[in-house]
């Protein structure tokens, strides 16, 4: 049967704890400027509108990734319309956790024109030591004030301990993020599906929410959770802790102000 939210959408999961919710929001995507990115921004956003995604998140790769977009294009951003196709847009970039003293890729100059910050380690840009080492540095990029979500944290890239890390999100208000394109069989990720496991079981334990991120290279699979669906089903994970059909909640437990743009 078809997707009442358009082709490719996530699939409501039946016997997921808490019911089939209708997804809102995905907030970690990418378009033809992070360099290995296949639509535009109009194409993402007209895709978005025909699966009932209400707010889309658009994070281009920051410098450490090949190929992708130079700052200038983060300062001209003002230059996009927020809203298209009845979505609303959020355009950000997806930084570069690129140590484990958690250094980002850009700067605060930077960092106060995008609406949006996420922060993710990458194996093309990273310098890791020992696990402890590791979750230091991701903890840093935690409590920077400027991080809005952590990319992919259990796909594996990093050896890493999560309940620190967990814990930390829950005090900075760092939202978590599933990736389902990590979980992904393709991308030959095997300690994907057993870190993210482990993670939800920790925020299920503290009470944290998280975020289902589509990590969307091509409008085709904006809102796709299809391999992080069964993860929530697996650990009967709280429904009331995916914010992804919450969007008034998760925007004010990130401290983001919608307002602004037009």
């Amino acid at each position: 049967m078809e997707s009442p939210f358009g082709p490719g959408a996530a699939q409501p999961l039946e016997g997921w704890q808490g019911g089939s919710p209708h997804f809102l929001l995905d907030l970690h995507t990418h378009t033809v400027a992070s360099g290995h990115a296949y639509s535009t921004i109009q194409e993402m956003a007209q895709a978005a509108a025909t699966k009932g995604i209400q707010y889309l998140g658009i994070t281009e790769h920051a410098p450490g990734i090949p190929g992708t977009c130079s700052p200038i294009y983060f300062r001209n951003l003002h230059v996009v319309p927020r809203q298209m196709y009845g979505v609303r847009l959020l355009l950000g970039a997806e930084l570069n956790i690129l140590d484990t003293h958690g250094t980002l890729d850009l700067d605060e100059y930077h960092y106060q024109l995008l609406d949006i910050r996420i922060a993710g380690i990458h194996s093309l840009c990273w310098t890791g030591g020992t696990r402890r080492e590791n979750t230091n540095g991701m903890l840093a990029a935690i409590h920077n004030p400027w991080t809005h979500i952590i990319s992919h944290p259990a796909d594996g890239t990093a050896e890493l301990y999560f309940e620190p890390i967990v814990l930390a999100a829950r005090d900075t208000h760092t939202l978590l993020e599933i990736n389902s394109s990590s979980l992904n069989p393709v991308r030959h990720k095997a300690a994907a599906r057993p870190n993210n496991l482990e993670l939800l079981q920790l925020c299920k334990k503290y009470d944290v929410p998280v975020i289902l991120g589509s990590d969307a290279h091509i409008s085709f699979s904006i809102a796709d959770y299809q391999y992080a669906l069964p993860l929530l089903a697996e650990t009967q994970f709280p429904a009331e802790l995916v914010v992804n059909d919450k969007p008034d909640f998760c925007f004010q437990y990130l401290g983001i102000d919608l307002g602004g743009y037009s």
